[in-house]
């Protein structure tokens, strides 16, 4: 269901840009000249952190200590240690971590969010969920899906053979042991075992720590009050609020300006560079709130200061890695400036109305949508200034104005050493001659090749990783997530031969048929797999329910704390039939003392619903 406050939904906007863009436009290919899958819309971003966490890139064996800010991907690993807390943010989705967390990124693409947790506690808040969208938690036993908007936390113990999901608000559904249970709000259901799961029902505790935590970050988010001015699945809009003030200028709309910054402040200045396949280098920003202002919008100089510009409210707008252009050392430029003695890498924000161009391949549709979603632009503009830069032989870029090319503070230079090396920017800012500034060439990506640092980050050794065991530990699953990217050295050769440009394409988006993965190793599959999820009808062994009637009907799904109908509503229903023979006068009164029954029966139902282990799955 979507927010009627959005002014536009983001595949509206595709279907319109799709007609304006002209055949004719050319665009990066692979290989074998077919077009690639673009990257997601979206990512997840480390917004907080507490304690000893530590991160583990996609493909990487390597885990460093966590940086905040940084844009997580599929693949990507966390570990929380003793003492120590973590958020992740997905647009309005909110996955926080206990202490003795392992989480894995299974997947993080527009339509799917999937994790593995292989130990500890989550507390997942999904505000949003559009029809279709997946949110799944695979567990070593079970796999969990939020099937609606709501308030979720599973945990998971430490030999991975018992999983409990508790739902405040919402509802969740269960896969596990070859069975489907669905938990409702106000319940927690928590299932033992791998190959064949036994379970207990009660209501949901009261809350931990850990909950109430969790239940203050919520409400921070609650009065983040930002739904005016940009979208909740922007990623990062909860931390504008707090952090600066919102005007309208008449030029560009609502603008943002920023709070708290030290003197001389600029954008793209106060962090470092890293690279994030599929995007290829990507900005991490140093201030808490330095997330949505630097992958979404656009910057201009206003009024003797910066200030951010969102751009138009739309459901999802698309995430970019950096709203900036490079100057000098693009590919075919002839020109690179020299700065401390060596080269230098130099750019600037992108202002209102301009257009990114991105560096890594990419659809026509996908060009477009990541600029009309950032910025009031037209997608003919979109079409001419991406052609200026990508056509074979085209010169045109040259004659683009960028605003912010010549704004005080604007451009920002460092030597290849600390752009490659993932160091802090604003410590190692080298002074360029503005007179070679004007005359370099602007160029939509810095051509140069990523080295290791470049993957992992600036982040010190980790203080603690996970146990082996956990890193190793298998889980259930109702989708086969897309497989990691390779390890940066095998790797390296491409990216050395083609400078700016990631090497890996992204996966295409898994079939709409829900599967069944393998699950852990304790508990194969059977051999004709995978099956197409289905509804699974038979309950689990009714001696985990003495409450129970022996015989329990087969033809409902398996629902925790469902109650059976009582032996007394079937009596009813057979006297019934057998006065259906009376006079019309004594079956209108038998009819009414039944309804007079049934709805006393279903208020005793609904009573008896609230007691522990009081129906089966």
């Amino acid at each position: 269901m979507k927010n009627s406050r959005y002014t536009l939904g983001l595949w509206a906007i595709a279907a319109v840009v799709a007609l304006l863009a002209p055949a004719s436009a050319v665009f990066a290919q692979d290989e074998q000249g077919a077009a690639p899958p673009d990257p997601p819309a979206r990512v997840a971003r480390l917004s907080f952190l507490y304690g000893s966490v530590s991160f583990q890139p996609a493909g990487e064996n390597d885990w460093v200590a966590a940086v905040p800010n940084r844009p997580l991907t599929t693949g990507d690993s966390l570990w929380v240690d003793t003492g120590g807390r973590a958020e992740l943010h997905v647009g309005s989705t909110a996955i926080r971590m206990s202490q003795g967390t392992a989480l894995t990124l299974l997947e993080v693409s527009d339509a799917v969010l999937q994790i593995r947790v292989a130990q500890g506690a989550v507390v997942v808040s999904a505000r949003h969920l559009e029809d279709g969208e997946v949110l799944e938690a695979d567990t070593p036993n079970l796999a969990f899906n939020a099937v609606a908007p709501g308030e979720y936390r599973i945990d998971v113990n430490a030999d991975g053979t018992a999983t409990s999901t508790a739902v405040w608000r919402g509802e969740g559904q269960v896969n596990g042991g070859g069975r489907t249970y669905t938990v409702v709000q106000g319940q927690q259901a928590r299932f033992q075992g791998l190959d064949t799961l036994s379970y207990e029902i009660s209501p949901v505790p009261p809350p931990d720590s850990f909950d109430s935590w969790a239940a203050d970050r919520d409400r921070r988010e609650d009065r983040a009050g930002t739904g005016n001015y940009v979208s909740q699945e922007m990623t990062g809009y909860e931390d504008l609020n707090a952090n600066g003030q919102w005007n309208v200028v008449a030029a560009y709309g609502p603008v943002w300006t920023p709070v708290g910054v030290p003197p001389g402040w600029a954008p793209y200045r106060y962090g470092h560079w890293v690279w994030i396949e599929p995007w290829g280098w990507t900005w991490v920003d140093d201030q808490p709130w330095g997330f949505a202002p630097f992958h979404y919008g656009r910057w201009a100089f206003f009024g003797g200061a910066w200030v951010w510009v969102p751009g138009p409210v739309v459901a999802r707008p698309v995430y970019a890695p950096a709203m900036v252009a490079f100057v000098g050392g693009g590919p075919g430029a002839g020109f690179a400036f020299a700065v401390a003695g060596g080269a230098g890498v130099a750019w600037f924000p992108l202002g209102p109305g301009e257009v990114f161009v991105p560096a890594y391949r990419v659809s026509p549709l996908y060009v477009t949508n990541i600029n009309v979603t950032n910025t009031q632009v037209e997608a003919a503009r979109v079409n001419y200034v991406y052609n200026a830069y990508t056509a074979p032989g085209a010169h045109e870029a040259a004659q683009i104005t960028y605003v912010n090319r010549a704004a005080p503070g604007g451009v920002t230079a460092v030597t290849r050493e600390t752009f490659v090396g993932a160091r802090p920017v604003s410590a190692n800012v080298v002074a360029v001659n503005q007179a070679e500034i004007a005359r370099a060439p602007v160029t939509h990506m810095a051509a140069i090749a990523p080295v290791r640092t470049s993957v992992i980050g600036t982040g010190a050794a980790a203080a603690a990783a996970p146990p082996a065991t956990l890193q190793s530990r298998r889980v259930v699953s109702n989708r086969t997530a897309p497989p990691p990217p390779q390890a940066f050295a095998q790797r390296q050769q491409q990216l050395n031969a083609h400078p700016g440009q990631p090497s890996v394409t992204p996966v295409a988006p898994a079939p709409a048929a829900r599967t069944t993965a393998p699950g852990p190793a304790a508990a194969p599959q059977p051999t004709p797999a995978p099956r197409v999820y289905e509804r699974i009808e038979p309950a689990p062994p009714p001696e985990k329910q003495p409450a129970q009637p022996a015989a329990q009907p087969q033809t409902q799904q398996a629902r925790p704390a469902a109650q059976p109908a009582p032996p007394a509503q079937q009596k009813s229903a057979d006297e019934t039939k057998q006065e259906g023979q009376k006079s019309q006068k004594t079956q209108q009164q038998q009819q009414q003392k039944s309804s007079s029954s049934k709805s006393n029966k279903s208020s005793d139902k609904d009573k008896d619903k609230d007691k522990p282990n009081s129906g089966k799955p």
